[in-house]
């Protein structure tokens, strides 16, 4: 008995160290003022099941948590979400939104993000300018390179599909199959 209650004990810290620490979007621009980091934006729905799954394999992964909270400013943003959004000096509304319809209009915000595919991330720079969009669902092995490709602003020097494959042939994957 003793034994299994170590063994949970040490499962529920484990974990819980693998669980990113989300924050708004304006908590996160917030904090860039303070500590300059880059945004990870996830963007999502409520009845996506792909989303559900990134949120349990892949953000949920001990590495890329741990990875996404300590270099990252990681948001949760709702594709579909019915609050305004007051942000680049200008407020992004969902006008298309009904209270308890399932799949809802996009917000305006998911769209000035180009966000047409959700699960959607957006990788914004220090000054919460746009760098990238990943389309669709990923895995824990799939997202990892993009994390310290963004970072270390490594993708200021990738110019070509060719760049990119050399950059990811000699990244060193932490993750395995």
């Amino acid at each position: 008995m003793k034994k299994f209650a170590l063994i949970f004990a040490f499962l529920s810290i484990f974990l819980a160290s693998a669980q990113v620490n989300w924050m708004t979007l304006e908590d996160a621009i917030k904090a860039q003022k303070t500590v300059p980091k880059k945004i990870l934006i996830d963007f999502y729905t409520d009845w996506c099941a792909p989303c559900k799954v990134m949120d349990k394999n892949t953000y949920n992964h001990p590495i890329i948590s741990k990875y996404l909270n300590e270099n990252y400013y990681p948001v949760k943003f709702n594709a579909e979400r019915k609050e305004s959004l007051n942000l680049f000096g200008r407020t992004f509304t969902n006008e298309g939104f009904v209270e308890g319809k399932t799949k809802n209009s996009m917000h305006d915000f998911t769209k000035y993000m180009n966000v047409n595919a959700i699960p959607s991330i957006v990788f914004l720079d220090e000054n919460a300018n746009p760098i990238t969009i990943l389309q669709g669902a990923l895995t824990a092995k799939e997202l990892e390179p993009y994390m310290p490709f963004v970072v270390n602003n490594e993708f200021k020097k990738i110019n070509s599909r060719e760049q990119w494959e050399n950059y990811r042939k000699k990244f060193k994957y932490s993750i395995k199959d």
